[in-house]
């Protein structure tokens, strides 16, 4: 009884994160698809007529303080937000993930190396090494972009490292090795499997810290810089008008949340669906 019962609390569970999963996604493509069809603002077209509107049928989420689209900025805010943010963590796994591998793999003093680097930067938290990169190398979003890269190759060589240490030593690795599979094959056809799961988890984890780093760094005006539709330079940008327009503050930092939630429960997804650990009943 008490098994059928966590069973279907279980199942309760995932159809519920499933659904919030499905609607997380759809009205944001719905809005997306209204703005760009019916809407067509130029996100950087100023109006000082039109400033400060109420929402209305022509302006959902009414106009900014220069008369400039707010629904539409925040759709194309995502791509500046979001999209820059998986371009980095895209370019962190890229590199931290070879490198992880080889260093495990090989073992020896470029993996010592490897790892004191690794060590060192982690020895600091990622937004203190994130804004003193940044700040050295100039505000904009490239340099944040390139600062977190810096920060977040790490984690993924240290994944990668520490779960090809736990493979190398078992025995379909032994095998492919007296077979004389070259190490390049071995990596990639018997180790890099091992990692796809763990590396999902921890990149779903990732985005909404990217996320929320660059909309920080953005917002204390190191980031995106105006007239750039970003999230953080957005909420920036407002807060001069927060008493006369609240929701000029509260669009972006919602659309902040929304995502970071949804990354949440990304995360936990593929933690669910890569959970090694499931027990195998009969």
């Amino acid at each position: 009884m008490e098994l059928a019962l966590a069973g279907n609390t279980s199942t309760l569970r995932k159809r519920l994160r499933t659904a919030a999963l499905l609607f997380m996604l759809a009205w944001p493509a719905a809005a997306a698809v209204y703005a760009f069809l019916v809407l067509n603002y130029d996100p950087s077209l100023v109006s000082l007529a039109d400033r400060l509107l109420p929402p209305s049928f022509a302006h959902p989420l009414g106009t900014d303080h220069l008369g400039r689209d707010v629904l539409t900025r925040l759709l194309l805010g995502a791509r500046q937000t979001v999209g820059y943010g998986l371009l980095a963590l895209i370019a962190a796994v890229a590199i931290g993930v070879p490198l992880g591998i080889w260093a495990g793999f090989k073992g020896g003093l470029a993996d010592r190396i490897l790892m004191r680097i690794a060590d060192a930067f982690l020895s600091f938290p990622d937004t203190i090494v994130a804004i003193v990169l940044t700040g050295l190398l100039g505000a904009g979003l490239e340099n944040l972009l390139l600062a977190i890269l810096v920060v977040k190759w790490v984690s993924y060589a240290r994944l990668a490292r520490s779960t090809v240490l736990t493979e190398r030593g078992k025995d379909y690795v032994l095998m492919a090795r007296i077979n004389g599979l070259r190490p390049g094959r071995i990596m990639s056809k018997h180790l890099f499997p091992h990692l796809i799961g763990h590396v999902l988890v921890l990149a779903s984890l990732d985005v909404g810290k990217i996320i929320l780093l660059i909309s920080s760094l953005s917002y204390i005006g190191l980031g995106a810089q105006p007239p750039a539709p970003e999230w953080g330079a957005m909420l920036n940008e407002a807060r001069p008008y927060f008493q006369a327009q609240p929701s000029l503050m509260v669009y972006p930092g919602l659309m902040i949340v929304f995502v970071v939630l949804l990354m949440g429960l990304l995360g936990d997804y593929w933690r669910d669906k890569f959970d090694v650990r499931k027990e195998v009943r009969p």
